[in-house]
């Protein structure tokens, strides 16, 4: 009898990844993982993917994106556990530092084993930090672990072209302004007009400075906009990516986007991030080798995050049978 076929999507859970989060009623509470995993098991999709433990960044990784000086800060209150790494939105805590690194690594072994292609794709629900900055935290993110991907797909692994595309309803500022110089990195990022959320950037005139411009795309959209705006700013996604041909492509899946959020205005269906997954799906089988690497992101409604996390890696399992 032979064996049966090695799961095609690899998903990362364990209590490692669990300890990000903030407490005393903080919107991204450290139970958003157990909120997912409990939709995940539910419609026994554990059984169909390899589950992967979390892994923790060492300090080396995580400064190929980040300034050393602002690690040693995060470092130096992980271990006090008081204060704010930014201006007031994201507290630092008892071992801050560790379940940060964690992220990080997680989304790092992602990046290896897609590159080994040990699995086609692959979904990290507790990561796409994307607000933090190369020398600050921001908007609940404390290490940027989209932008450490970034970097060592750049530098370790050599690719020439790697595609970042951002659908949560705030605006990946610490990815776009970390590499807006960079003609490597193609962002497409459908988000909530600035004017409206924070942190305020993401303007359609954002597209990249110097040997990068035209290598970003920004397309904000009004409050309460629905699958129809969605589905309309995707098609210049599409159009943009294939155009790129990116050789990596990495899918930051904020559910905050999803109508209900309590701290934002948009009003996309789970459909829309489906229909987004799929198409990243073919996207990748066609320039990238299959790999596509899914994150989290934002997501404060816990039944919107489970639902439309479930229905992703769902969209992933179907596009591997095909």
């Amino acid at each position: 009898m032979s064996a049966p076929p090695t799961p095609s999507v690899c998903v990362y859970h364990g209590e490692a990844l669990a300890q990000y989060g903030f407490g005393d009623g903080h919107p991204f509470g450290p139970d958003r993982l157990g909120a997912f995993w409990r939709e995940f098991v539910r419609q026994g999709l554990d059984q169909r993917v390899r589950v992967c433990a979390p892994v923790l960044a060492s300090r080396e990784a995580i400064e190929r994106f980040h300034r050393p000086s602002y690690v040693s800060q995060v470092v130096a209150q992980s271990a006090s556990g008081s204060g704010y790494l930014d201006y007031g939105d994201t507290p630092a805590f008892r071992g801050v530092y560790e379940a940060a690194a964690t992220v990080v690594g997680s989304t790092l072994d992602a990046v290896e084993r897609l590159l080994r292609g040990e699995c086609q794709r692959a979904f990290v629900p507790i990561a796409g930090l994307h607000h933090a900055r190369r020398d600050r935290a921001g908007g609940f993110c404390v290490f940027n672990d989209c932008g450490v991907a970034l970097e060592t797909l750049l530098a370790v692994h050599g690719l020439a072209r790697v595609a970042y595309v951002d659908i949560d309803a705030h605006h990946g500022d610490g990815v776009l302004y970390g590499f807006e110089d960079d003609p490597r990195v193609l962002v497409a990022d459908i988000h909530e007009d600035g004017r409206y959320l924070y942190p305020g950037t993401g303007a359609a005139s954002e597209t990249g400075g110097g040997p990068a411009r035209g290598t970003k795309l920004n397309l904000p959209m009004p409050p309460a906009a629905t699958d129809r705006e969605f589905l309309e700013a995707w098609d210049r996604v599409e159009s943009f990516l294939q155009a790129a041909r990116p050789q990596f492509v990495i899918l930051q899946c904020g559910a905050d986007s999803l109508a209900g959020d309590p701290l934002t205005h948009l009003r996309f269906s789970i459909d829309a991030h489906v229909h987004a997954a799929r198409r990243l799906c073919a996207i990748a089988d066609e320039h990238a080798g299959g790999r596509l690497l899914a994150l989290g992101g934002g997501g404060y409604n816990r039944d919107n995050l489970a639902r439309s996390w479930s229905a992703i890696v769902s969209a992933f399992l179907e596009d591997a049978r095909a």
